[in-house]
């Protein structure tokens, strides 16, 4: 009997066609499946993202057993484990004495960099698979780039739109008549009622409750609640919640995709992209699934529309502009932001109800929706001039749907600003009005929105204003920044100072 194929398979590449397998005869292979420290612990990943993870990984080694597959599989606590996928790669070897290993691409570049040495490491040959589940490939992507001078998102949509053919009428034009409604998608949030849809809440079953003992036991230092414990972990369940979210929350979720409430960590939005990016579900599947029910006049233009954009547009972009710009990207700081980050992002302990909410809720469920993590915890880090690396670790440690490629462009581009307008045409900056305008939070919070200065005034509003004259060298001639700067110039002095000195007292007070 000649020596097996060794496949090794990811954390987030828990789809049973990976491309690894495209060719692979389970006969001939055998697949190694590596829970190991490193990957919990470069940074302090959320409890729950951590459990989430490896029960995943346990449910999908079950699912390929039973498939016919011979699945290796390496557990976080076996007293022989190495604790690095290059160490547990080394020790499969000797057990399996494979003759070639095949591997699906890495979704980041540090595991890439592993891979890459695999062939001259072990003297045997490595084959490293694309990874198919995207539309764009990198090649694909970087062609796309090099004929811009900008590289902005609409463009890539319009075109992901044409390639795919999704929300395309008979003639090739976009159905309505235009390729983005979000304006339509700003809803504020509506009265809350009892009809608000809800997500599946999956109670833990035998394998997730002893990967959950484990996570508690082992990671005590890290972020996050195990009691809310809620996420489907294998195939079939999040199936359930695709269907949910279809049948339930779609319908509504254009109009209220940007509005906040407090108590809701939920709302209308989805909650698949947990799902989505560990390879449970496939993102295809699902944007065809939403064009079929627009079709069918289930769900108006503004929501399939803007679904779609976040997973054809915004999600594909994030990766593409990820790998095109390489791994410097992270290091970027073109606002020379250095401010800490303040110690209530691992508590919520703040009197901004805002913060409070959103950090909150992402301390109980590993999550919160894109606004909450671009328009309060990201844009108070913009106003706040806090460092860009200790935000971009922050939101990888603390979302469970958080990996590098998709987390570190959406942070560092379109929350911070930090890669100089590459990803955005100006920073995502905004005062307490438009927290305001789109949440009940301002209600329930001990400062006023409506004032600028004093011991009473929300901090968003000075913070805005001292960003922009802050930042004034560098910002003033955004086209889409002239009003605002000349807003700025139609204060007295007086009025600037005081701005200015508010801001400074408050963000001493943050140590």
């Amino acid at each position: 009997m000649k020596p097996p194929i060794l496949i090794p398979i990811l954390g987030d590449q828990l789809t049973p066609d990976i491309s690894s397998l495209a060719e692979a005869d389970p006969g001939d292979s055998v697949l190694l499946m590596m829970e190991v420290a490193d990957e919990t612990t470069y940074v302090r990943h959320h409890k729950a993202k951590i459990a989430y993870i490896l029960s995943a990984m346990r449910h999908h080694a079950e699912r390929m057993r039973a498939l016919g597959w011979t699945v290796d599989y390496v557990r976080l606590d076996d007293p022989a484990n190495s604790g690095s996928f290059t160490g547990e790669i080394t020790r499969a070897i000797d057990r399996h004495q494979p003759r070639a290993i095949h591997v699906t691409e890495a979704g980041e570049w540090r595991v890439r960099a592993m891979l890459e040495e695999w062939e001259g490491r072990f003297a045997l040959p490595v084959m490293i698979h694309e990874d198919d589940r995207f539309l764009c490939s990198h090649a694909e992507f970087d062609t796309w780039a090099a004929a811009r001078k900008q590289l902005r998102m609409e463009f890539f949509y319009r075109d992901m739109r044409r390639k795919t053919g999704l929300l395309i009428d008979e003639e090739g034009q976009p159905e309505g008549g235009q390729w983005n409604f979000d304006a339509e998608n700003r809803k504020p949030p509506p009265q809350r009622d009892l009809l608000m849809p809800r997500p599946l809440a999956f109670k833990p079953d035998a394998i997730t409750r002893e990967v959950i003992a484990l996570v508690a036991e082992r990671f005590t230092n890290h972020i996050g609640s195990l009691d809310h414990f809620a996420f489907a972990v294998t195939h079939e369940d999040a199936q359930r919640q695709q269907a949910r979210f279809l049948d339930e929350a779609l319908p509504r979720f254009g109009d209220y995709q940007d509005a906040m409430l407090t108590g809701e960590p939920f709302l209308w939005h989805s909650i698949l992209s947990p799902y989505i990016n560990n390879g449970l579900l496939d993102p295809l599947a699902l944007v065809k699934e939403v064009e079929q029910r627009y079709q069918a006049g289930k769900v108006p233009l503004n929501a399939a529309e803007g679904f779609i954009r976040q997973i054809i547009g915004w999600r594909e972009y994030v990766r593409g502009v990820y790998w095109h710009e390489g791994p410097d990207y992270g290091s970027r700081n073109a606002l020379e932001a250095r401010r800490d980050l303040p110690g209530f992002y691992w508590t919520g302990d703040t009197d901004m109800h805002c913060m409070a909410q959103a950090i909150g809720q992402t301390i109980d469920h590993a999550y919160a929706h894109h606004i909450q993590r671009l328009m309060i915890t990201g844009n108070f880090a913009l106003l706040s001039g806090i460092e860009p690396i200790q935000v971009h670790v922050w939101y990888l440690e603390v979302y469970a749907d958080a990996y590098e490629w998709v987390e570190m462009p959406n942070t560092l581009g379109m929350a911070l600003f930090a890669d100089g307008g590459l990803l955005g045409s100006k920073p995502y900056a905004a005062g307490g009005a438009y927290i305001n305008r789109m949440s009940d939070y301002c209600r329930h919070c001990r400062y006023d929105v409506k004032q600028r200065v004093g011991e009473d005034a929300c901090p968003f509003n000075a913070l805005y204003w001292d960003f922009l004259a802050r930042n004034e060298r560098k910002l003033r001639q955004n086209p889409r920044l002239g009003m605002p700067y000349r807003n700025w110039e139609k204060m007295t002095e007086e009025d600037r100072a005081a701005i200015r000195d508010q801001a400074a007292r408050f963000l001493n007070s943050l140590g």
